[in-house]
């Protein structure tokens, strides 16, 4: 169902996920409409908008660039933005999460982005996995946000669990999610919420490498000693 954000006007916004169902992330779904605006302050919470379509101008304090598909905006707390001039249906997604800074590391700054740009170096060591890192693999990001694609028939080396929860929008292709040993037929569009601790594998299937783009939290100590 839509929601209605302060500041985001003239679209549809879908809350796929949030501090509601349990998550510490938020991920939004934005689907834009004539005359849509996007603007707000990230006070406490860092923002991270990535154009899957479309095209709209991005504005912060000091930066104004046009976004197309398959570009981004990483909005640091504290900082005002301001998204417009939307070409009708564009899509967006957008990852959010309260940023807990770390002693002796200075606040990240604004970045812009474009995936296209970002090396794709085979993950483990197998050619049909690809990963690209779209943020700074520094300690002042306690977030990161990565595209994973996948070849037809490419699959996880293993059955993954850990402390970071993930966030995933599904940008191309299909395949089989494994989650705590339930199996998920998987396409373009569809989004899924891990919790710390799920037991997670993946297979691409199809004709077409599987592309998504996901969520984790990084960086910082596991407990709150």
């Amino acid at each position: 169902m839509n929601s209605v954000v302060p500041g985001w006007t003239h679209c549809k916004v879908n809350v796929i996920i949030n501090e509601q169902m349990g998550a510490r992330l938020g991920q939004t779904l934005i689907t834009a409409e004539k005359d849509c605006i996007i603007a707000g302050d990230t006070e406490t919470a860092q923002i991270f908008f990535y154009v899957i379509s479309g095209q709209c101008t991005a504005k912060t304090a000091t930066q104004t660039k046009v976004l197309s598909g398959g570009q981004f905006l990483y909005v640091p707390s504290g900082h005002p933005y301001r998204l417009d001039q939307f070409s009708e249906s564009t899509q967006i997604v957008t990852f959010h999460k309260v940023y807990e800074k770390l002693p002796g590391h200075n606040h990240p700054s604004v970045i812009f982005g474009d995936a296209s740009t970002v090396p794709g170096p085979a993950f483990l060591g197998d050619p049909a996995l690809r990963l690209q890192v779209l943020l700074p693999e520094d300690l002042s990001f306690d977030m990161a946000v990565n595209i994973f694609t996948y070849d037809p028939g490419g699959h996880l080396p293993f059955v993954e669990t850990h402390i970071m929860e993930h966030g995933l929008l599904y940008l191309q292709g299909q395949g089989v999610y494994m989650l705590d040993q339930e199996w998920y037929p998987v396409k373009k569009g569809d989004a899924i919420w891990m919790a710390p601790y799920c037991r997670q594998w993946f297979t691409a299937m199809g004709k077409e490498p599987a592309v998504y783009i996901y969520y984790k939290n990084v960086n910082r100590f596991p407990t709150t000693l």
